[in-house]
């Protein structure tokens, strides 16, 4: 069976403590990643918690899924993240996008794929310690070394090419493989671009996963996830023709009349009740853990490299443990 290494992700509410132990089970069960949504109205503030996860853990990777480059000055997010590079020995990683509900929560619109892009380069530069150009300026963050990943969130193939040409990873906010193969095709295309090697950039899925053998109560703990894909639908048709884009992706949001954004993410939320089971089905990992590894199989082989859980769930503790029992260990 192919390799696949798997993440946890987190929507940190209070209190710290709660991701800082989540963390640490996720280190013990044998996830190599640890990341948390960077939202800072709807959530706590991630870089003291980033902080805490480094100095209580070893061996696990940590980062945003995702930041962006509006709500935080890209020279900002280099230092901090070049700083708990330091603190973590070498263990950070970077998710950024164009900005969501970071952005759409203080009524702005989320940045160009242009200004993402550009901070890519901006900011792994400056968090290895590279001098760069910034409003005309030249800067350097002279403390700072080491590599920092960069990997970048989309749908569209702009943006998708985007993180072809720039970025060490992609992540794609799904786990149904018929998608994820449609995506590729633009993160190929932009790699080929910029003359580099496809097979180098880390495909990431993430998705939430529920392991419990009643399939009805596990759609009920996720259907919140299609719904905010949604939000991503909703942009992409404003500047896509729907005949450019997946029916799989598309077909689904027509029975969508509105978002609450104070309920990001949240199971129960009234924006969730449009979302259909077949969707639920597609979009997330859940059931048996025999039917998890099921559909993770499904997702290696068309080169996915790593499956970040979105752990907005009860009991999330269970969630871990049942992957680190009875699905790493198959991947491994």
């Amino acid at each position: 069976m192919a390799r696949l290494s798997f993440g946890v992700c987190f929507a940190p509410d209070p209190p710290p403590s709660r991701w800082v132990g989540l963390t640490q089970l996720a280190e013990e069960q044998g996830f190599d990643y640890a990341w948390l949504f960077d939202s800072h109205v709807l959530w706590q503030e991630v870089y003291p918690l980033f902080t805490l996860m480094a100095v209580n853990t070893k061996r696990i990777k940590i980062g945003p899924c995702v930041t962006n480059p509006g709500t935080r000055d890209p020279t900002v997010t280099a230092s901090a993240l070049a700083t708990l590079n330091e603190i973590s020995n070498g263990r950070m990683v970077m998710g950024i996008g164009r900005g969501d509900s970071a952005r759409r929560v203080l009524g702005q619109h989320p940045v160009t794929v242009e200004e993402m892009e550009a901070s890519c380069r901006l900011i792994r530069d400056l968090a290895a310690g590279r001098e760069v150009s910034y409003d005309g300026e030249k800067i350097r963050l002279k403390w700072a070394e080491g590599h920092l990943p960069v990997y970048v969130a989309g749908y569209g193939p702009k943006a998708l090419r985007a993180a072809g040409r720039v970025a060490d990873g992609v992540i794609l906010q799904l786990a149904d493989p018929a998608i994820i193969k449609w995506c590729l095709r633009w993160v190929r295309e932009g790699a080929e671009e910029a003359g580099r090697r496809f097979e180098d950039i880390q495909i990431q899925a993430a998705a939430p996963s529920f392991v419990s053998d009643d399939l009805a109560a596990a759609r009920e703990q996720v259907r919140w996830f299609p719904a905010l894909v949604s939000n991503h639908v909703v942009d992409l048709l404003k500047r896509y023709d729907p005949g450019d884009l997946p029916r799989e992706l598309t077909d689904y949001i027509k029975a969508r009349d509105h978002y609450d954004y104070q309920e990001h993410a949240q199971r129960g939320a009234k924006h969730t009740e449009f979302v259909p089971d077949e969707v639920i089905d597609r979009f997330c990992i859940i059931g048996s853990t025999k039917r998890c590894r099921e559909r993770l199989e499904e997702l290696a082989a068309i080169g996915v490299h790593q499956f970040n859980i979105y752990l907005m769930v009860e009991k999330p503790e269970n969630v871990i443990r049942a992957y680190g029992k009875d699905v790493i260990p198959a991947f491994n």
